[in-house]
């Protein structure tokens, strides 16, 4: 399944504004947005991947088109889907991006695979 285009360019053009060295990796079906080499979101066809402080995980669900990601079948406290049909304004897709780059300064890099 394609990753929605239009959103991912939206997300880039946020994300380049924040001066931070941004990678982007095709995974689990969608774009991922790399931030200092940790995941920061993820863009599918339908909705946003929200990498967050696992502290305003609740606070986060409490938003508009927020639900838990559960990717694997098993929810996953930090990580939150967005709904992109509610992404519909540069402040509503500037919340979760900032969300998601505050949690990126403090968040641990996955461990590299041998």
């Amino acid at each position: 399944m394609p990753y929605n285009e239009k959103l991912a360019d939206r997300a880039r053009a946020i994300l380049a504004e924040s001066g931070r060295k941004i990678k982007e990796k095709k995974m689990f079906g969608g774009l991922c947005f790399m931030v200092n080499d940790k995941m920061c979101i993820g863009v599918e066809q339908d909705r946003m991947m929200v990498r967050l402080d696992p502290g305003r995980y609740e606070e986060a669900l409490d938003q508009e088109g927020a639900a838990p990601m559960d990717f694997t079948g098993k929810v996953m406290k930090g990580f939150i889907f967005v709904d992109a049909n509610t992404l519909t304004s540069k402040p509503k897709l500037n919340y979760w991006i900032k969300l998601a780059l505050e949690y990126n300064k403090v968040a641990k890099k996955a461990k590299k695979k041998k």
